[in-house]
């Protein structure tokens, strides 16, 4: 019988403080690192960071998941391409 590992949560960075385009280049390091098809969840509370971060996965080729707002602040989920 063969055992298959389960597959590891999402990495967790938080942005809240930061402004653009910093979200989006701390999102591109933390993904330049992570394996093809692991999931980054960035936590950001600059309103721009809801236009760049989908735009900067559609043009780096990651995934972007989605994001929920709460609390003042955006949830983003990219999975890494």
């Amino acid at each position: 019988m063969t055992v298959t590992p389960l597959s590891p949560g999402p990495r967790h960075y938080d942005a809240r403080g930061l402004i653009c385009p910093l979200p989006v280049l701390k999102a591109r390091k933390i993904l330049a690192g992570m394996a093809q098809g692991e999931v980054l969840e960035i936590i950001c509370d600059d309103p721009v960071a809801r236009i760049d971060l989908p735009h900067f996965c559609g043009e780096a080729g990651h995934e972007h998941l989605g994001l929920v707002e709460e609390n003042g602040a955006q949830r983003h989920r990219i999975r890494c391409g």
